[in-house]
């Protein structure tokens, strides 16, 4: 062929169309991967659900995606990311979603991106697609990056939730794993973290519209367990951990902190790794988030050199690699400590996991 990966995309969309189920389409700044995980959870209960692995969600990893869906399929769940303008229309036209959500709207990718206004456009380039297709757009209405979709739905029908409209969700705990109230249920989760509670009613939401049994949907929500270095909560032999060091942001790195904060636990730390792809607003970026650990007023370590380059003496120690820091907790190990592992992949915090 002239072009694999055309070819690939058309190979993919040839299929797409051949199939007559309905196609969650799903992106976001933050969380969008463990929202896909908890739509499929719930669904599962009742369909044959295919959704995307892992995090295959770009112009090589959807079209993938899609051709492993078969006749056995009742519904599809296709995760899109995008890394620079044009991104998500691109995935829209080749996958062809009935379905829309996006979990939220912050800075990241800026290397790409430029601006927020950039970022915005982009993932709301699902909205558009499902807008003019006459599909159904489910969104958190307390998020006010999407205050005026009711002024520019035109095809599209609306599904909102969390405020006027079910679900509505109420956090009971978080110290560290998440519990919230919907209806008359209690959700005792495994996630952690506040921020999480829009990702679950999200999954509520779509298996509410799908006809998922009540019981269903409760009994998945809470016995869903993340094992993608993603929201996670372990207890080691000398400290709790929240391991969320699978991807990092201005945006999630914020909430993070403020998540560890508010916890009950006497004896915090942060460990944070470089928010990559930053282009232009890297140094920036790296200093706000050092203003915000500071403020909270909890241990903090960084790995990478963006935070090295970003003086600061609240920062008990910068270290250049992640192996530089494992050789100094061997030295100097932390113990009875709450500790957040938060940074880029490219860091690769997990490594730290086990000195811990």
């Amino acid at each position: 062929v002239g072009d694999c990966l055309l070819f690939l995309q058309s190979l993919a969309n040839n299929h797409r169309k051949k199939l007559n189920i309905p196609i969650i389409g799903i992106t976001g700044t933050n969380g969008k991967t463990t929202t896909k995980e908890l739509i499929n959870a719930v669904l599962e209960t009742q369909l044959n659900v295919l959704a995307t692995t892992g995090n295959l969600n770009n112009h090589i990893g959807v079209p993938l995606t899609l051709l492993d869906i078969n006749g056995s399929h009742d519904i599809a769940i296709i995760e899109m990311g995008a890394s620079k303008p044009g991104d998500i229309k691109e995935l829209c036209e080749i996958a062809e979603p009935t379905h829309g959500t996006i979990t939220n709207i912050g800075s990241a990718h800026m290397e790409g991106f430029k601006t927020f206004e950039g970022v915005y456009k982009t993932k709301m380039e699902l909205f558009d697609f499902i807008n003019k297709t006459n599909g159904i757009f489910t969104f958190n209405e307390n998020d006010s990056v999407f205050d005026k979709l009711e002024s520019t739905k035109d095809k599209a029908i609306l599904m909102p939730f969390g405020k006027n409209n079910q679900p509505i969700g109420t956090i009971t705990k978080c110290n560290p794993l998440l519990e919230f109230k919907w209806k008359e249920n209690t959700v005792k989760s495994q996630l952690v973290g506040e921020y999480n509670l829009y990702n679950f009613l999200t999954a509520i939401s779509l298996g509410e519209l799908f006809e998922i049994k009540e019981s269903n949907i409760i009994k998945s929500l809470k016995s869903y367990t993340p094992s993608n270095n993603r929201s996670q909560f372990s207890e080691t032999k000398h400290n709790k951990l929240i391991i969320d060091c699978y991807n990092a942001n201005p945006s999630s790195v914020s909430a993070a902190i403020q998540n560890i904060s508010a916890s009950e636990e006497e004896n915090k730390v942060l460990i944070l790794g470089d928010m990559l792809e930053l282009g232009d607003q890297e140094k920036s970026e790296h200093e706000k988030v050092i203003r915000i650990a500071k403020e909270a007023k909890i241990k903090t370590y960084t790995v990478g050199q963006a935070f090295k380059s970003t003086p600061s003496d609240f920062v008990i120690q910068n270290f250049n690699t992640v192996e530089d820091s494992i050789a100094y907790f061997d030295e100097k190990p932390l113990r009875n400590s709450l500790i957040l592992l938060k940074g880029s992949r490219g860091i690769a915090l997990e490594k730290l996991i086990d000195k811990l």
